[in-house]
């Protein structure tokens, strides 16, 4: 997994005013929870751009005046009006700590099923795995090569080294569906091959 650097200070004031204040100067109040004790602090907004405005997970090295964290994203409120950042959640991560979060999907491969004229269909975008932050990959690669029209992959097909998915087994990840332009081919084959078993019975009758 990628990492991420935030540099930022700590909060003298807490509050709803203080908050306020922050934001007018153009900082994100944040909270770091699951350490020995919450940490308060704040960044500037523009520091938090390609930790937000990503696909990707990140584990977060925070430095704040001298003291250093590990963590990882939690939660992000946005303004309703002006989408701005206006506040941040994280979770500090520990080495020999497992923690669960949510990893985009990779596809890769030519899927026989696409070339037919099948149209890939991803329902999932990121999934949400469990494992320790050094184990985590940057993205879950999914092979695609194999995948006909109408087969589908779902969470229970797939596996990964040192970490678990937790998402349910039965969730659909991907599957290639039937374009109708496929679904036409397949009538006229269907039609063709039935035609042709027509033909075939009707030739046996005559040689009766």
């Amino acid at each position: 997994m990628k990492t991420i650097e935030i540099v930022g200070s700590f909060r003298k004031d807490l509050g709803k005013k203080s908050s306020k204040e922050l934001r007018k100067a153009g900082n994100v109040p944040c909270v770091v929870y699951g350490g020995k004790e919450t940490v308060h602090f704040f960044s500037h907004e523009n520091i938090f751009t390609k930790l937000v405005y990503t696909p990707d997970a990140h584990l977060v090295h925070l430095k704040l005046e001298g003291k250093e964290y590990k963590a990882i994203l939690k939660d992000i409120q946005f303004h309703p009006v002006s989408d701005k950042i206006i506040h941040i959640d994280f979770t500090e991560v520990f080495d020999d700590k497992p923690i669960s979060i949510a990893i985009p999907v990779s596809v890769f491969g030519d899927s026989a099923g696409v070339k037919a004229g099948g149209k890939l269909r991803i329902r999932r975008r990121s999934l949400m795995v469990r494992g320790l932050a050094g184990d985590i990959p940057e993205h879950l690669p999914i092979d695609i090569t194999e995948l006909k029209i109408h087969d589908s992959v779902k969470v229970g097909d797939l596996s990964f080294d040192k970490i678990e998915l937790i998402d349910p087994k039965k969730s659909m990840v991907l599957q290639v569906a039937t374009s109708r332009v496929a679904q036409k081919e397949e009538e006229v084959a269907a039609e063709g091959a039935e035609a042709a078993a027509t033909a075939e019975g009707a030739t046996e009758e005559e040689t009766k």
